[in-house]
């Protein structure tokens, strides 16, 4: 299964998404592309350092996030991408291009959704005083960070964490998670009813 990953910044864990495939663990799938917005990010040179292939683009040369999008779109289809996997990609996708990917879009989200939606996951957590935030695997839709949730794990919050320590922990947390998630729907083990993922035998 051909696979492309969106990212903006880092991209550690396109890092373990590619790692993950070096070891056999994608089942099959292949991250063909990586698409992303910010031309200095770091994670173009993870993909370089791994021979993938790259595509950047600035969102200051479209009119519109639909235009954008559909610049995106034909660049997938070029490269007969199966599945899109966002790896901090900080931007959110237009319904056109949810509709040609519908159900084919995976993101992870660094708290326990439906808690601390949005950007600030981590922080969010942390600052509210909750014992335990985590990790979240789920479909992407229209509603922010509201998809079927594919995969979840805890992560504690002990007493002498800083957002610091914390941020180590689910980042740490993510990279196991999100390689597993993506293996499921490579072997075609996710089936979504309603708002429920049942992962197959």
């Amino acid at each position: 299964m051909n696979i492309a990953v969106f990212a903006s910044g880092n991209g550690s864990n396109l890092q373990a998404l590619i790692d993950a495939e070096a070891k056999g663990d994608l089942a099959g799938g292949r991250i063909l592309l990586v698409v992303c917005d910010k031309p200095a990010a770091f994670a173009l040179e993870r993909a370089g350092k791994a021979g993938i292939k790259t595509f950047v683009l600035e969102a200051k040369d479209f009119k519109s996030r639909e235009d954008y999008d559909a610049r995106i779109v034909r660049r997938l289809k070029e490269e007969n991408i199966e599945l899109v996997v966002l790896a901090g990609f900080m931007r959110i996708l237009s319904a056109p291009f949810l509709e040609e990917y519908e159900g084919r879009v995976l993101n992870v989200h660094p708290a326990l959704l439906p808690s601390f939606k949005g950007v600030h996951g981590i922080k969010d957590a942390f600052e509210y005083g909750v014992k335990v935030t985590g990790v979240t695997v789920h479909f992407v839709n229209n509603e922010l960070d509201g998809g079927p949730v594919i995969l979840q794990s805890c992560v504690r919050i002990e007493p002498d964490d800083t957002r610091e320590t914390l941020e180590e922990k689910i980042h740490a947390e993510e990279h196991r998670l999100y390689p597993e998630a993506v293996r499921f729907f490579v072997q075609g083990k996710l089936k979504v009813e309603g708002r429920k993922v049942r992962i197959l035998n």
